[in-house]
């Protein structure tokens, strides 16, 4: 059914991409210049901050943008699927087209963003490793650096699993959208994205931290690009961040699977 539908994915994700920047000036170009901006802004802000006592983080730019480009992927990837049954319901109500395409093809579309992103994260290394203005430390490059699909995939996984359980609930409920945007604000201050675990002092906050796979995903991305030849990958948080997503995309394909063809329904 999938390779059926291909052509009409593809359709969908380049629709969802050119209507995020429709009417601006700049177009797609936002998807590198946004979070090159943000990476300023914030590093402005709370490198004096987070950074002042931790000598693990190698470049706080570089170590905020890794953080915040991942989790960026995960909530507007998610969102994104969230939303999509509301935003196409007139297309639902009229043509059938496998249910799956809308979640997935918006999850899609926001990896297309994302991967622009990481282009922007190659510049901002190079810029800062040609220019030695790292806070007194080298970014050097391993070759680690080649398994940073690893931690991506992970998350695409995840943010499929999570995005098709959010897509049915929205219809059924339409508060979680305004729960959803209250939890993200939330994960986004309780992941390590601003600052370093080891910051925190309090040992079941950290134990917390450590469950939401988030983390693990956002650290072995930081493992590959960033914490140089005396990093190690952590194969433990991979198994864990797998397993962990997996589980979600299962549960999430059974009850989309259950609910996707009553949703109709209830648009």
């Amino acid at each position: 059914m999938f390779k059926r539908y291909r052509n009409l994915l593809n359709e969908l994700v380049a629709k969802n991409v050119k209507l995020k920047y429709r009417n601006s000036w700049l177009g797609i170009f936002w998807s590198f210049l946004e979070p090159l901006l943000n990476m300023i802004v914030l590093s402005v802000v709370f490198n004096g901050i987070f950074n002042r006592d931790n000598a693990e983080v190698i470049c706080y730019p570089v170590y905020l943008f890794t953080g915040r480009m991942v989790f960026s992927f995960f909530r507007d990837s998610t969102k994104k699927a969230m939303m999509s049954f509301r935003a196409n319901q007139s297309i639902i109500k009229k043509v059938y087209v496998p249910k799956y395409m809308y979640p997935v093809s918006g999850i899609l579309s926001n990896f297309v963003t994302f991967s622009i992103s990481l282009l922007c994260l190659a510049c901002i290394m190079a810029f800062f490793k040609i220019t030695g203005i790292s806070n007194g430390h080298a970014i050097d490059l391993t070759w680690k650096v080649l398994l940073f699909w690893i931690p991506i995939l992970i998350c695409l996984i995840l943010s499929i699993g999570v995005g098709l359980i959010l897509s049915i609930m929205q219809v059924y409920f339409r508060d979680i959208e305004y729960i959803f945007n209250v939890a993200m604000s939330l994960m986004f201050y309780t992941v390590p994205i601003l600052y370093s675990l080891k910051t925190i002092k309090t040992e079941w906050m950290v134990v917390l931290i450590k469950l939401n796979p988030l983390y693990s995903i956002i650290e072995l991305f930081r493992q590959c690009v960033l914490y140089g030849p005396n990093s190690i990958l952590s194969w433990y948080m991979i198994a864990y961040s797998l397993a962990f997503s997996v589980l979600v995309l299962f549960i999430g394909m059974l009850i989309f699977n259950w609910k996707s063809d009553d949703i109709v329904y209830h648009l």
